[in-house]
C-alpha cells in the first residue's frame, strides 16, 4: 500500500502539490466533505488552522484533519474571540482505515501551539459518516467515533443546539485546555445550552 507520511500544518501553497486519491469521491452512498486540494488551501490559509495530511507516495492524499475556528455564525463564537476551534473534518480512505491513520491525524492536529489556551470540539453529524463503507449503524458510528476522540482528552458534552439535536446518533465532543479558565469554563458550560457569556 506504500510508505505513510503525515504533515502537520501543511503550508496554502504546497497543498496542491497533492491530490486526492480516488476514494474519496467514488462511492455513491458517502461523499467527503472535502474532495478538492482547493478547499483545503483555502482552510489551511485562515488565521490558526492546522491541516494534517496523511500522504502516500509522496502526493496521495489518503487521510486529511482540519482545525480552525468556527463560522462567524455559530453559536461558539460567542463565547470569547479565538478560544474554540473546530475539528472540521478528519477523513480516511477505506483502504486505510483500522490502520491508525485516524488517530495518527488527531495526534499531529493537536500538536497546535496553543492547544491547551483552546476548547477545541468536534461535531459528528450522522449524515456524514460513510455508514455504508463500514456496515455500521449510526449508533455503532458514533461509539466509533468516541472510542478515537475519548484517549486524546474529548468528553462527550450534551448541548441543545439545533442542528446536533435533530438525530440522537449525532455526537458533540470537547477538549478542554488545561490553561482555560475557570470563567471561560463555566461560561462555556452556560453557552452549551445558548445562553450567551456574560
Amino acid at each position: 500500500m506504500g510508505q505513510l507520511s503525515v504533515i502537520t500544518s501543511a503550508a496554502a501553497d504546497e497543498i496542491c502539490e497533492f491530490s486526492f486519491d480516488k476514494q474519496f469521491s467514488e462511492h455513491t452512498g458517502f461523499r467527503s466533505l472535502y474532495t478538492r486540494c482547493e478547499s483545503l488551501k483555502m482552510r489551511a490559509a485562515e488565521d490558526d488552522a492546522n491541516v494534517v495530511l496523511a500522504v502516500t507516495g509522496g502526493r496521495n492524499i489518503i487521510g486529511f484533519a482540519v482545525l480552525a475556528y468556527p463560522e462567524p455564525y455559530q453559536r461558539w463564537v460567542r463565547l470569547e474571540p479565538r478560544v474554540m476551534m473546530e475539528v472540521k473534518a478528519i477523513e480516511v480512505i477505506r483502504d486505510w482505515r483500522k490502520m491508525g491513520v485516524g488517530a495518527a491525524l488527531l495526534k499531529s492536529m493537536l500538536s497546535h501551539p496553543e492547544v491547551e489556551e483552546k476548547i477545541i470540539y468536534m461535531v459528528g453529524y450522522t449524515w456524514t459518516w460513510d455508514l455504508s463503507g463500514t456496515k455500521m449503524s449510526g449508533s455503532q458510528y458514533r461509539k466509533m467515533m468516541i472510542r478515537l476522540f475519548q484517549p486524546f482528552q474529548f468528553n462527550e458534552c450534551v448541548t441543545n443546539e439545533p442542528n446536533i439535536c435533530l438525530d440522537p446518533d449525532n455526537l458533540f465532543m470537547c477538549r478542554i485546555g488545561k490553561n482555560v479558565s475557570a470563567r471561560l469554563r463555566d461560561d462555556f458550560k452556560w453557552l452549551l445550552f445558548g445562553v450567551n457569556p456574560r
